[in-house]
């Protein structure tokens, strides 16, 4: 007598796999929606960027925005770029040094008030960031770094999140690698450079991506030290060319696809890393 499986098990499991597929496609929807019109609206002429009619797609693609905003020699959207990427670049490998060193510290090494320290640290999480700004802003204008990279660079490299994060990862490395490492003869620098950080490898490039984004998006801090238009980050020149220019959408969103490209390049090339580091060291402690 044979007997057959019953289907109703594997109807109930492609149910929940079908409904997920449908609401991560109504999420990749509106999250790409916003980002195709912008960049439809930077293709429009300036009277159908304002016309009132609604158009995801312009009738007469242009690049008439992207010329304009790229050949104002008051608008230097090239230099501000410039500017964005040497600040967030250097401010990221700032952050990853300092987050490095810390975190491997407070994980594998001993000394006293370790754990105050590190309960320190971690308190400085749940501070509003804006509570710094008028303390960041003073001691950037006793060292005289006003309207300069170092005021955009120094102030919140060393930030909790990345000690918080590096750490956990490097709790979750096994020791006897560390102990294989100084029976053959390194000290604690060689276990750290030639074991630790490779090993750390994904949850570096996942914390040097996260603190280039932070510092490629940040507006308030520079628009509070950055005087010169010349000095300007993308995001606080886009802000005056916003002022400057209320009714030409077709500029305003020529400026954002102009700003996003780097980011999408950045996420697109690092993406594994990001996955790979925040699974691996995330979930660790």
């Amino acid at each position: 007598m044979t007997t057959t499986t019953p289907a109703a098990p594997t109807r109930r499991r492609r149910r929940p796999r079908v409904g997920l597929a449908i609401t991560l496609m109504v999420l990749t929807a509106l999250i790409a929606f916003p980002l195709a019109f912008m960049l439809s609206t930077s293709f429009k002429s300036p009277q159908e960027a304002n016309a009132l009619d609604f158009s995801l797609w312009p009738n007469d693609p242009t690049i008439s925005a992207y010329a304009e905003i790229l050949t104002d020699p008051q608008v230097p959207v090239l230099r501000w770029l410039g500017n964005s990427l040497l600040t967030a670049v250097l401010h990221s490998a700032l952050v990853v040094v300092l987050a490095t060193t810390a975190a491997y510290a407070l994980a594998r090494m001993e000394f006293r008030f370790k754990r105050t320290l590190f309960v320190l640290i971690i308190a400085t999480m749940f501070v509003p960031g804006i509570i710094f700004l008028i303390p960041h802003f003073l001691i950037v204008n006793q060292l005289g770094w006003l309207n300069s990279y170092a005021s955009l660079v120094v102030p919140s490299a060393a930030g909790a999140f990345g000690v918080f994060f590096l750490r956990q990862f490097f709790l979750g490395i096994h020791s006897s690698l560390e102990e294989a490492a100084i029976v053959d003869g390194c000290n604690q620098w060689g276990v750290f450079w030639r074991i630790m950080v490779p090993l750390a490898g994904p949850a570096i490039a996942t914390l040097a991506v996260l603190s280039f984004l932070t510092s490629w998006n940040d507006f308030l801090w520079p628009v509070f030290v950055l005087f010169s238009n010349d000095m300007l980050t993308l995001p606080a020149g886009l802000d005056q060319l916003q002022s400057d220019n209320t009714t030409r959408y077709d500029l305003l969103m020529a400026g954002g696809v102009i700003a996003s490209v780097p980011v999408l390049i950045v996420y697109v090339l690092a993406q594994r890393y990001i996955i790979e580091g925040v699974s691996q060291g995330g979930v660790k402690g």
